[in-house]
Protein backbone atom coordinates (compact mmCIF):
# COMPACT_ATOMS: atom_id res chain seq x y z
CA UNK A 1 0.00 0.00 0.00
CA UNK A 2 2.84 2.41 0.83
CA UNK A 3 4.38 1.91 -2.62
CA UNK A 4 1.54 3.95 -4.13
CA UNK A 5 1.64 6.82 -1.64
CA UNK A 6 3.11 10.23 -2.29
CA UNK A 7 4.83 12.00 0.61
CA UNK A 8 5.55 15.68 1.14
CA UNK A 9 8.03 16.87 3.77
CA UNK A 10 7.41 20.43 4.93
CA UNK A 11 10.89 21.18 6.25
CA UNK A 12 14.30 20.01 5.09
CA UNK A 13 16.34 19.89 8.28
CA UNK A 14 18.22 17.03 9.94
CA UNK A 15 15.12 15.13 11.07
CA UNK A 16 13.51 15.31 7.63
CA UNK A 17 16.73 14.07 6.07
CA UNK A 18 17.08 11.25 8.59
CA UNK A 19 13.58 10.03 7.76
CA UNK A 20 14.05 10.43 4.02
CA UNK A 21 17.31 8.49 4.21
CA UNK A 22 15.66 5.60 6.05
CA UNK A 23 12.65 5.50 3.74
CA UNK A 24 14.78 5.54 0.59
CA UNK A 25 17.25 3.00 1.94
CA UNK A 26 14.47 0.53 2.79
CA UNK A 27 12.72 1.12 -0.53
CA UNK A 28 9.20 1.24 0.93
CA UNK A 29 8.35 4.30 -1.18
CA UNK A 30 10.09 5.11 -4.48
CA UNK A 31 12.24 8.28 -4.31
CA UNK A 32 10.26 9.88 -7.16
CA UNK A 33 7.19 9.85 -4.89
CA UNK A 34 8.94 11.83 -2.14
CA UNK A 35 8.95 15.63 -2.23
CA UNK A 36 10.60 18.06 0.17
CA UNK A 37 10.26 21.81 0.59
CA UNK A 38 11.41 24.55 2.96
CA UNK A 39 11.02 28.28 3.43
CA UNK A 40 13.70 29.55 1.07
CA UNK A 41 16.91 27.48 1.11
CA UNK A 42 17.06 26.24 -2.48
CA UNK A 43 20.63 24.96 -2.06
CA UNK A 44 19.46 22.62 0.70
CA UNK A 45 16.67 21.26 -1.52
CA UNK A 46 19.17 20.62 -4.31
CA UNK A 47 21.46 18.86 -1.86
CA UNK A 48 18.69 16.47 -0.79
CA UNK A 49 17.65 15.92 -4.41
CA UNK A 50 21.15 14.88 -5.40
CA UNK A 51 21.71 12.76 -2.31
CA UNK A 52 18.46 10.75 -2.36
CA UNK A 53 17.04 11.25 -5.88
CA UNK A 54 13.88 12.81 -4.44
CA UNK A 55 12.19 16.03 -5.59
CA UNK A 56 12.78 19.44 -4.06
CA UNK A 57 10.12 22.07 -4.72
CA UNK A 58 9.78 25.72 -3.73
CA UNK A 59 6.98 26.13 -1.22
CA UNK A 60 4.97 28.52 -3.40
CA UNK A 61 5.07 26.04 -6.29
CA UNK A 62 3.59 23.09 -4.38
CA UNK A 63 0.35 21.42 -5.42
CA UNK A 64 -0.83 20.04 -2.09
CA UNK A 65 -3.59 17.91 -3.58
CA UNK A 66 -0.97 15.60 -5.11
CA UNK A 67 0.15 14.16 -1.74
CA UNK A 68 -1.33 11.44 0.45
CA UNK A 69 0.92 12.04 3.48
CA UNK A 70 2.16 15.46 4.56
CA UNK A 71 4.93 15.36 7.14
CA UNK A 72 5.49 18.48 9.25
CA UNK A 73 9.25 18.75 9.85
CA UNK A 74 9.85 22.47 10.29
CA UNK A 75 10.86 24.14 13.58
CA UNK A 76 8.13 23.88 16.26
CA UNK A 77 7.95 27.69 16.51
CA UNK A 78 6.80 27.78 12.87
CA UNK A 79 4.06 25.19 13.37
CA UNK A 80 1.13 27.59 13.73
CA UNK A 81 2.04 29.65 10.66
CA UNK A 82 2.64 26.54 8.56
CA UNK A 83 -0.63 24.89 9.60
CA UNK A 84 -2.64 28.01 8.84
CA UNK A 85 -0.88 28.33 5.48
CA UNK A 86 -1.80 24.82 4.34
CA UNK A 87 -5.21 24.60 6.02
CA UNK A 88 -7.34 25.77 3.10
CA UNK A 89 -5.30 23.73 0.62
CA UNK A 90 -5.96 20.32 2.17
CA UNK A 91 -8.42 17.59 1.30
CA UNK A 92 -10.16 15.43 3.87
CA UNK A 93 -8.43 12.19 2.90
CA UNK A 94 -4.92 13.59 3.35
CA UNK A 95 -3.03 12.54 6.47
CA UNK A 96 -0.95 15.05 8.43
CA UNK A 97 2.01 13.60 10.34
CA UNK A 98 3.99 15.83 12.70
CA UNK A 99 7.51 15.11 13.93
CA UNK A 100 7.63 18.40 15.87
CA UNK A 101 8.50 18.32 19.57
CA UNK A 102 5.77 19.74 21.76
CA UNK A 103 3.13 20.08 19.02
CA UNK A 104 0.05 18.17 20.16
CA UNK A 105 -2.58 16.55 17.97
CA UNK A 106 -5.12 18.92 19.52
CA UNK A 107 -3.05 21.93 18.44
CA UNK A 108 -2.90 20.61 14.89
CA UNK A 109 -6.62 19.90 14.81
CA UNK A 110 -7.38 23.44 15.98
CA UNK A 111 -5.54 24.89 13.00
CA UNK A 112 -6.71 22.49 10.31
CA UNK A 113 -10.08 21.76 8.67
CA UNK A 114 -12.68 20.00 10.79
CA UNK A 115 -12.00 16.28 11.29
CA UNK A 116 -8.65 16.36 9.47
CA UNK A 117 -6.68 13.21 10.27
CA UNK A 118 -3.47 13.92 12.19
CA UNK A 119 -0.78 11.81 13.81
CA UNK A 120 1.97 12.93 16.17
CA UNK A 121 5.33 11.20 15.83
CA UNK A 122 8.62 11.54 17.69
CA UNK A 123 11.52 9.80 15.94
CA UNK A 124 15.19 10.42 16.61
CA UNK A 125 18.13 10.99 14.29
CA UNK A 126 19.08 7.30 14.33
CA UNK A 127 16.40 7.15 11.61
CA UNK A 128 19.33 7.77 9.28
CA UNK A 129 20.52 4.18 9.75
CA UNK A 130 17.15 2.54 10.44
CA UNK A 131 17.66 2.43 14.22
CA UNK A 132 15.26 5.09 15.54
CA UNK A 133 13.12 4.66 18.63
CA UNK A 134 9.93 6.33 17.42
CA UNK A 135 6.84 7.23 19.45
CA UNK A 136 3.45 7.63 17.78
CA UNK A 137 -0.02 8.70 18.90
CA UNK A 138 -3.25 9.30 17.07
CA UNK A 139 -5.43 12.36 16.65
CA UNK A 140 -9.18 12.39 17.31
CA UNK A 141 -10.37 11.46 13.82
CA UNK A 142 -7.50 9.35 12.56
CA UNK A 143 -8.52 5.93 11.32
CA UNK A 144 -6.91 2.71 12.48
CA UNK A 145 -5.98 2.06 8.87
CA UNK A 146 -3.95 5.27 8.70
CA UNK A 147 -2.30 4.55 12.05
CA UNK A 148 -1.24 1.14 10.77
CA UNK A 149 -0.03 2.70 7.53
CA UNK A 150 2.09 5.24 9.43
CA UNK A 151 3.51 2.56 11.73
CA UNK A 152 4.44 0.52 8.65
CA UNK A 153 6.19 3.59 7.20
CA UNK A 154 8.05 4.35 10.42
CA UNK A 155 9.26 0.77 10.85
CA UNK A 156 11.61 1.37 7.95
CA UNK A 157 13.53 3.81 10.16
CA UNK A 158 13.56 1.71 13.36
CA UNK A 159 11.34 0.47 16.18
CA UNK A 160 7.92 2.07 16.68
CA UNK A 161 6.08 2.46 20.00
CA UNK A 162 2.40 3.40 20.07
CA UNK A 163 1.80 5.45 23.22
CA UNK A 164 -0.77 7.80 24.70
CA UNK A 165 -0.33 11.49 23.91
CA UNK A 166 0.24 12.42 27.56
CA UNK A 167 3.38 10.25 27.45
CA UNK A 168 4.82 11.94 24.38
CA UNK A 169 6.80 14.58 26.31
CA UNK A 170 8.67 12.02 28.43
CA UNK A 171 9.20 9.96 25.28
CA UNK A 172 10.79 13.05 23.74
CA UNK A 173 13.04 13.44 26.79
CA UNK A 174 14.11 9.79 26.66
CA UNK A 175 14.25 8.88 22.99
CA UNK A 176 13.86 12.02 20.90
CA UNK A 177 16.77 13.73 22.63
CA UNK A 178 18.41 10.55 23.90
CA UNK A 179 21.03 9.99 21.18
CA UNK A 180 22.62 13.35 22.01
CA UNK A 181 23.13 12.26 25.63
CA UNK A 182 24.95 9.15 24.43
CA UNK A 183 27.08 11.14 22.00
CA UNK A 184 28.00 13.51 24.82
CA UNK A 185 29.05 10.55 26.98
CA UNK A 186 31.08 9.15 24.11
CA UNK A 187 32.83 12.49 23.58
CA UNK A 188 34.19 12.39 27.13
CA UNK A 189 35.15 8.72 26.98
CA UNK A 190 36.93 9.34 23.67
CA UNK A 191 38.85 12.25 25.18
CA UNK A 192 40.22 10.01 27.92
CA UNK A 193 41.20 7.24 25.49
CA UNK A 194 43.10 9.69 23.29
CA UNK A 195 44.84 11.30 26.26
CA UNK A 196 46.07 7.83 27.27
CA UNK A 197 47.68 7.31 23.87
CA UNK A 198 45.05 5.46 21.82
CA UNK A 199 44.31 6.74 18.33
CA UNK A 200 41.06 8.61 17.79
CA UNK A 201 39.80 5.99 15.34
CA UNK A 202 40.54 3.04 17.61
CA UNK A 203 39.14 4.79 20.69
CA UNK A 204 35.91 5.57 18.87
CA UNK A 205 35.49 1.97 17.68
CA UNK A 206 36.09 0.61 21.18
CA UNK A 207 33.55 2.96 22.76
CA UNK A 208 30.92 2.38 20.05
CA UNK A 209 31.20 -1.40 20.39
CA UNK A 210 31.06 -1.18 24.19
CA UNK A 211 27.86 0.89 24.14
CA UNK A 212 26.34 -1.25 21.37
CA UNK A 213 27.08 -4.41 23.33
CA UNK A 214 25.60 -3.03 26.54
CA UNK A 215 22.45 -1.95 24.69
CA UNK A 216 22.05 -5.41 23.17
CA UNK A 217 22.47 -6.98 26.61
CA UNK A 218 19.61 -4.89 27.93
CA UNK A 219 17.41 -5.88 24.98
CA UNK A 220 18.00 -9.63 25.25
CA UNK A 221 18.43 -10.10 29.01
CA UNK A 222 15.58 -10.55 31.48
CA UNK A 223 17.53 -8.54 34.05
CA UNK A 224 17.02 -4.83 34.61
CA UNK A 225 19.87 -2.39 33.83
CA UNK A 226 20.45 -2.03 37.57
CA UNK A 227 20.78 -5.82 37.97
CA UNK A 228 23.16 -6.03 35.00
CA UNK A 229 25.28 -3.25 36.50
CA UNK A 230 25.51 -5.06 39.84
CA UNK A 231 26.44 -8.35 38.14
CA UNK A 232 29.44 -6.83 36.36
CA UNK A 233 30.70 -4.87 39.36
CA UNK A 234 33.23 -6.75 41.47
CA UNK A 235 33.97 -5.30 44.93
CA UNK A 236 37.06 -3.08 44.84
CA UNK A 237 37.46 -3.72 41.10
CA UNK A 238 37.94 -1.33 38.20
CA UNK A 239 34.22 -1.08 37.41
CA UNK A 240 33.44 -0.30 41.04
CA UNK A 241 36.01 2.50 40.97
CA UNK A 242 34.49 3.98 37.83
CA UNK A 243 30.97 3.78 39.22
CA UNK A 244 32.13 5.40 42.46
CA UNK A 245 33.45 8.33 40.43
CA UNK A 246 30.12 8.64 38.61
CA UNK A 247 28.32 8.73 41.94
CA UNK A 248 30.77 11.22 43.45
CA UNK A 249 30.58 13.62 40.52
CA UNK A 250 26.84 13.36 39.98
CA UNK A 251 26.75 11.25 36.84
CA UNK A 252 23.39 9.68 37.65
CA UNK A 253 21.87 13.02 38.63
CA UNK A 254 23.13 14.61 35.41
CA UNK A 255 21.50 11.93 33.26
CA UNK A 256 18.21 12.19 35.15
CA UNK A 257 18.25 15.97 34.84
CA UNK A 258 18.94 15.77 31.12
CA UNK A 259 15.81 13.68 30.61
CA UNK A 260 13.76 15.91 32.92
CA UNK A 261 14.88 19.14 31.27
CA UNK A 262 14.24 17.84 27.74
CA UNK A 263 10.79 16.64 28.84
CA UNK A 264 10.11 19.99 30.49
CA UNK A 265 11.15 21.83 27.33
CA UNK A 266 8.72 19.74 25.28
CA UNK A 267 5.95 20.72 27.69
CA UNK A 268 7.01 24.38 27.50
CA UNK A 269 6.77 24.31 23.71
CA UNK A 270 3.25 22.91 23.99
CA UNK A 271 2.22 25.65 26.40
CA UNK A 272 3.87 28.40 24.36
CA UNK A 273 2.08 27.30 21.20
CA UNK A 274 -1.21 27.24 23.10
CA UNK A 275 -0.61 30.78 24.41
CA UNK A 276 0.32 32.02 20.94
CA UNK A 277 -2.91 30.58 19.57
CA UNK A 278 -4.94 32.31 22.28
CA UNK A 279 -3.20 35.65 21.58
CA UNK A 280 -3.89 35.31 17.88
CA UNK A 281 -7.56 34.58 18.58
CA UNK A 282 -7.85 37.64 20.85
CA UNK A 283 -6.20 39.90 18.29
CA UNK A 284 -8.44 38.66 15.49
CA UNK A 285 -11.67 39.22 17.44
CA UNK A 286 -10.59 42.39 19.23
CA UNK A 287 -11.70 40.89 22.54
CA UNK A 288 -9.48 41.52 25.56
CA UNK A 289 -9.51 39.29 28.59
Amino acid sequence: MLQKKKILFLGAGSMAEAMISGIVKEGVIPPNQITVTNQSNIDRLKQLENRYQITGVKKDELKFTEYDLIILAMKPKDAQTSLLTISDRLQHHQLIISVLAGVSTQFMEQHLPSEQQVIRVMPNTSSMIGESATGICSGTWTTRENMNLTIELLKCIGEVYEIQEESMDIFTGLAGSGPAYIYYLMEHMEKEGKSAGLSESLTRQIIAQTISGAAKMVKVATNSPAELRIRVTSPNGTTAAGLEALETFGGGIAISQAVKMATSRSLEITQQLKQDTEKTAIMSTGVMK
